[in-house]
């Protein structure tokens, strides 16, 4: 406790020398309207602090968390594909840079600026849902109805949920804090070290706090709105509690089928058209669509909002040489790309990974580079969750409870699918033009050499060296709602474009 208590001191008397500089060298004839101050919140008579002195500061928070949510992409989208991804076989880090290249090759050491930049934003993303769900209940501005404060801090536990989910499938165990700390004086350093230096909890404590703040939101968060899918709803809660339950460690299929469905019964369907979900307009100005019926949980950048994804991944269509000077973060692997091939999957493959020239070859030729597509401008959304991904979380639930039952789990891409197959056979006859080796290996036969073919082969003495060839295509449509979604071919006669 002795070092506890020199560390905390070390820590207080820091920063109150701090203060006593500033004080010095500084003027004191302000206003203070806009931080914390005995004369912007204060305390009450009974010495509580005041956090948020009314209405409008709880409401100016919330917007404060959503646009953490939207503007800081860097940890939740930009480093999780890379830590994911690259890990995985579906693509490799992109830059030979020190901070990326271990996600590659496994060799991640503690000390990654990646990790480091990533552990304190997402703990700083908790600190923030925490300061509305601990304190909106004590402000004591009556314009603010029971309604509000109940689901401002389901917004705010749903946020929370969220990040906790993303960080308990990076690090496994962490700490969880649900508390904001006491300010530190010289009177309670002792007590407030656990505050400021928390424990870690386990993976399942994890999973226990995120089911708990999912299960309470759910019951006052605002319902599904089509017309804006930036919002920490009751399906995105749902959507959550799905996939908690399918990774905890004690898993539950039975409950991810239950909140699937409940997904669905919110409205939720797959888009037609697939490029509505990544594409551009036709003007190539703007994103092709946003709040479509797939997506659950979007951040959304209009013209002027800032969307600086697209620098780390390629090129941005609507200001093309933009940031497109330095190799690219999260590259296709070749598994992922044959992967589309083998499929003949060349809708989706189209709308995930495009080809550019650039200056770098780190894993391709420089004229015929791959990239990823699915943030395409400065104007595209990110979706965080789609329905898709809630549809083959279901009909894995299905295959992995006690009792598989896969025909359901077939079902849920019959009921809105069907694969329609055409063949077309063609024969023809070759002409005898052969090169006739003098060669006998088998009484009465020749020994033949066939352009066409490429091989040898035996024909019988003095016969038509001519022979019919089968020429074969096999083409399978993947039909949903009447909209071609996918195809693939297979045959020695086929012509793709």
């Amino acid at each position: 406790m002795k070092g506890k208590t020199m560390k905390l001191r070390y820590i207080f008397y820091g920063l109150t020398s701090g203060l006593l500089f500033g004080l010095s060298s500084c003027s004191l004839n302000y206003d203070p309207i806009d931080t914390y101050s005995d004369v912007t919140e204060g305390v009450t008579d009974t010495g509580t602090k005041v956090v948020f002195k009314d209405k409008a500061a709880v409401e100016s928070h919330l917007t404060t968390i959503y646009n953490q949510m939207r503007d800081r992409q860097e940890h939740w989208y930009v480093d999780l594909l890379l830590i994911s991804d690259s890990h995985a076989d579906n693509a490799y880090a992109g830059t030979t840079g020190a901070e990326v290249l271990p996600f590659e090759n496994n060799s991640i050491e503690g000390s990654n600026s990646v990790l480091e930049r990533d552990w304190n934003r997402y703990l700083e993303d908790v600190a923030r849902a925490n300061k509305l769900i601990c304190n909106i209940d004590l402000v004591t501005d009556n314009s603010l109805t029971t309604a509000e404060r109940a689901q401002y801090k389901a917004e705010a536990m749903i946020f929370r949920a969220m990040v906790m989910f993303d960080m308990v499938r990076l690090w496994g165990d962490f700490p969880v804090i649900t508390t904001v700390a006491d300010d530190i004086t010289s009177e309670n350093i002792e007590d407030v070290y656990e505050q400021y230096f928390p424990a870690q909890n386990t993976e399942l404590e994890a999973y226990q706090q995120i089911e708990k703040d999912l299960l309470a939101a759910i019951q006052h968060a605002p319902d599904n709105t089509a017309g804006n899918k930036t919002l920490f709803t009751k399906s995105v809660a749902r959507t959550l509690l799905a996939k908690i339950y399918a990774e905890k460690p004690l898993r539950d299929y039975s409950k991810v089928i239950r909140y699937c469905d409940e997904v669905k019964a919110d409205g939720f369907e797959l888009v037609k058209d697939f490029s509505d979900l990544f594409g551009m307009n036709a003007a190539g100005t703007d994103a092709k669509a946003r709040n479509t019926k797939e997506s659950i949980l979007e951040a959304q950048f209009t013209p002027g909002s800032g969307n600086w994804c697209t620098w780390m991944f390629g090129r941005d269509l609507v200001n093309w040489n933009n940031n497109f000077t330095w190799a690219k973060w999260v590259t296709p692997s070749r598994d992922l790309i044959n992967a589309f091939k083998k499929e003949g999957d060349q809708i989706r493959f189209q709308e995930s990974v495009v080809y550019y020239d650039c200056n770098w070859s780190n894993y391709y030729p420089s004229d015929n580079y791959p990239f990823m597509y699915k943030c395409r401008s400065a104007n595209s959304s990110i979706i965080k969750y789609r329905y898709a991904d809630v549809l083959l979380l279901k009909a894995e639930a299905l295959i992995m409870q006690d009792t598989p039952d896969l025909e359901a789990a077939a079902k849920i891409i019959d009921d809105s699918s069907r694969v329609i197959t055409y063949t077309k056979v063609d024969q023809s006859y070759v002409p005898s033009e052969y090169y006739i080796y003098g060669n006998t290996f088998v009484p009465g036969q020749e020994v033949v050499y066939s352009p066409f073919t490429g091989d040898y082969d035996f024909y019988p003495f003095e016969q038509s060296f001519g022979y019919t060839v089968e020429y074969v295509c096999q083409t399978s449509f993947l039909v949903e709602d009447g909209i071609v979604r996918a195809w693939r071919w297979k045959g020695n006669n086929c012509v793709a474009y």
